[in-house]
């Protein structure tokens, strides 16, 4: 009797119980099962609860199991968008916004966000900025199953100098001190205890601004904001709690700068030089390039007369440049991890991302792999995301079309699976 109490206990107590032990068989007509490999024909994908279990040559039934048919379709692990902003979206009323909002207006808002992020193929991202409470929160409302949206890893808001990208500015002096970041720091000690606050509301990565931004309305420019001993402060912080730092940066200053005082992972690195892409190889640091959020605010920006001059001018100038910097950087040998800044540009249009890397001189094998195989190393899941393979999370999508020989067609993906439950059909 204690036993069968205990089952049916246990069974209560976890809803996902039953549900782990299902099986289900994939029919995928054409797999892309690691891609930066060759893709292979009429495969069976079985999946035992949340995980994958083996891939079998050849369409198999298994009694009692669900089958999904996915024959005519091309399947491929699920897209990893490493920088988003799920809170937000750029639009008119943005600066607004800023001021009016609580947490729980953003969280509201991410909660649309993150599904129509999910719809689009992207079953993992790394969210990079935005309001602490409310992104921690969603992060866990969809662990939690609460939810639906894409599996995050969240950095709350960005560490950043007063005054600095990611900073309030713009506004009247009271309206600033009332909401100035509490992710503000000015000084080594004062940059410490801004990292360890901010690991201590349990977020996964620090962010910094290393530069200053195209969208902060201030005419500060585009170069180094924070001093090289601020810079190695967070990083030793960071480090000693088990945390690695990104950072966003544009000008070739505070690109170099960051990288010479142990960052993990460059956002935009927009006027990256020759030096630059040396220092990217020699200590192994990722470039997300973020190419899609540059053509974002350069279009925005001919005829937006409700972006302040500063930012109109920022946009007008560095949008343009993105393209032919992830250009070079690729040419140079530098690793690239797909990243959009979505929130920038709309949420689901992530996969806008794709065509312009192919423009920037990714083949369309090496795009996927930057979504897939590179992103799930960049934010540290490699051994549960980016592949189809055994013991892997199944997060699975599939599109009508060869991506390999149109990689638009990842635009308009049909079939999404995240950790073994279908959401779109």
């Amino acid at each position: 009797m204690k036993l069968i109490f205990a089952t049916i206990l246990a069974i209560v107590l976890s809803p996902h119980a039953v549900a782990q032990d299902t099986t289900t068989v994939i029919h995928a007509g054409w797999l892309l099962a690691v891609p930066g490999e060759a893709p292979t024909e009429n495969q069976s994908i079985v999946i035992i609860g949340e995980r994958i279990d083996r891939i079998e040559g050849g369409f198999i039934e298994i009694e009692g199991a669900e089958t999904i048919d996915l024959s005519d379709q091309y399947v491929l692990p699920g897209l990893i968008d490493s920088h988003v902003h799920l809170l937000a979206e750029l639009n008119p009323n943005r600066r607004l916004q800023n001021v009016t909002f609580s947490s729980a207006d953003w969280a509201i808002d991410g909660v649309r966000n993150a599904r129509t992020t999910l719809m689009a193929g992207f079953t993992s991202v790394q969210d990079v900025g935005g309001n602490l409470e409310a992104i921690v929160a969603l992060r866990d409302g969809q662990r939690d199953g609460d939810i639906v949206g894409p599996r995050m890893r969240v950095s709350g808001p960005a560490v950043t100098p007063t005054g600095g990208h990611g900073d309030i500015n713009g506004y009247n002096e009271d309206i600033m001190h009332a909401f100035s970041s509490q992710a503000a720091c000015n000084g080594p000690a004062d940059c410490i205890r801004v990292v360890r606050e901010l690991v201590r509301a349990r977020v996964d990565l620090i962010k910094i601004t290393a530069t200053g931004g195209v969208l902060s309305q201030t005419a500060a420019g585009t170069e180094q904001q924070f001093f090289d001993d601020e810079l190695a402060a967070i990083m030793e912080a960071a480090g000693m709690m088990g945390r690695y730092v990104t950072a966003h940066a544009h000008g070739v200053t505070g690109v170099n700068s960051a990288i010479e005082n142990g960052i993990h992972s460059i956002e935009h690195g927009t006027y990256l030089d020759d030096d630059s892409i040396r220092l990217f190889r020699d200590n192994d640091v990722y470039l997300v390039p973020t190419l899609l959020a540059g053509a974002t605010v350069a279009e925005i920006a001919t005829n937006a007369d409700w972006m302040t001059p500063e930012v109109r001018q920022k946009s007008l100038d560095v949008g343009p440049l993105m393209l032919e910097m992830a250009r070079r950087a690729h040419s140079g040998g530098v690793m690239i991890a797909f990243g959009t800044d979505s929130g920038v540009s709309r949420h689901g249009d992530n996969a806008l991302e794709f065509a312009l890397l192919v423009e920037a001189g990714m083949s369309s094998m090496e795009a996927i792999r930057s979504a897939t195989v590179v992103a799930s190393e960049h934010v540290q899941m490699s051994e549960n995301i980016g592949t189809i393979e055994p013991g892997k999370l199944a997060d699975i999508i599939a599109v009508s079309g060869n991506p390999l020989d149109d990689v638009t067609q990842l635009e308009s993906v049909g079939f999404v699976m995240q950790s073994g439950e279908v959401f779109s059909d």
